[in-house]
């Protein structure tokens, strides 16, 4: 056996079949999906585990094995997206040490307790951030009156928003939650949309509508839009409103002008807290429109209660395969902002040349 792998036991307590059942996933489902993504063999006989691989493959198994087996006995029904998660979860970078905890904590419990601080509870579940970075997210947003989420799809940037703001109304920190966003097709026309205000713009807040329904309940969310608690309001029709003790949450920020974003920037009122979400490299303006996310990006960032928070392909929750999209897309940008880079230079170096030797001709 190659002298890098790593053989290591765990045992389940208390031993449960069913639990171990739940684990383990239909035909064994949940363990090949462990053990396609961190490259090991994982063997269970009885409530005993025997883990085979490289060391730091055999450590994150042991552990996601370990909560999965802890979360079968409130869930006895684990799904492959659990599991995803999990494993998700324990390949992100914690950055564990930019939290101020009590200095005598132990080290074992400093994740634990690091994880407890950004817990988001809402009426029907409890969100917990994946990783350092989401949890970094959560507590900028609870901290700062203006706060930047970028980066790319499936990063859970729109979906803590929505459930920090959740959080913020059922403890009566804010009055109402304002969803907003800019009516901007993703490179399709979608022509002459039927309907009232609500019902044109509803198309392009689903995601945000997903999210309340899931923490709210579908009923108590039209209660709440019936009554103004919760507002959806298209991006054009912020302009001379000033927002007062609310929560308001800018989606698909990237698709902003520069006068738009400064327009939404300055309505934010007294007791108002604001999430900006956006993936600069997803923006459907048409061509020559400068995005008003890049342009703020540049000239706000350390700016006294403006937070930024920049998530990468690491970051993703979604299905693996987005991950390696969201990379592929970047390799392949990085590479063409390089070609275009030489190829300046290239025109630049000629026509210095040219002019050099005009200037040596007139000399002449």
């Amino acid at each position: 056996m190659d002298n890098h792998f790593h053989t290591e036991e765990l045992t389940f307590e208390p031993s449960d079949a069913h639990r171990l059942a739940a684990l383990c996933g239909q035909f064994n489902g949940h363990i090949k999906q462990i053990e396609q993504r961190l490259q090991l063999d994982i063997r269970i006989r009885e409530n005993t585990a025997r883990l085979t691989g490289p060391q730091q493959s055999v450590a994150l198994a042991r552990d996601i094995l370990r909560q999965l087996y802890k979360d079968t006995e409130t869930q006895p029904d684990l799904s492959p997206d659990h599991v995803h998660l999990a494993i998700q979860e324990s390949l992100m970078d914690t950055a564990i040490e930019e939290v101020t905890l009590d200095d005598a904590a132990p080290n074992a419990d400093i994740e634990q307790a690091y994880a407890s601080v950004s817990m988001i509870k809402t009426k029907k579940c409890t969100v917990k951030p994946r990783g350092g970075n989401q949890s970094n997210y959560v507590m900028a947003v609870r901290a700062n009156d203006i706060n930047f989420g970028i980066g790319p799809a499936g990063t859970g940037k729109t979906y803590l928003a929505v459930a920090c703001a959740v959080e913020a109304l059922l403890k009566d920190e804010i009055e109402r939650i304002l969803l907003v966003r800019p009516a901007v097709e993703a490179g399709e026309k979608l022509g002459f949309l039927p309907g009232d205000l609500s019902q044109k713009v509803d198309p392009y807040l689903r995601p945000l509508y997903d999210a309340l329904y899931e923490m709210l309940g579908f009923e108590i969310v039209e209660k709440l839009i019936e009554r103004s608690v919760i507002e959806v309001a298209p991006l054009a029709y912020m302009r001379g409103r000033t927002l007062n003790n609310a929560f308001v949450i800018l989606d698909e920020s990237q698709n902003t002008t520069r006068e738009q974003m400064k327009m939404f920037l300055t309505r934010i009122g007294f007791g108002s807290t604001a999430v900006i979400t956006g993936d600069p490299s997803q923006v459907d303006l048409p061509r020559g429109a400068a995005s008003g996310l890049r342009h703020a990006i540049e000239i706000l960032e350390g700016v006294e209660g403006i937070s930024f928070t920049y998530f990468t392909s690491r970051d993703v929750v979604r299905h693996p395969i987005v991950q390696r999209i969201v990379d592929a897309y970047e390799k392949a940008e990085a590479k063409a902002e390089k070609i275009a880079k030489e190829e300046a230079e290239e025109r630049a170096r000629l026509r210095a040349e040219f002019k050099a030797e005009q200037a040596q001709r007139n000399g002449e």
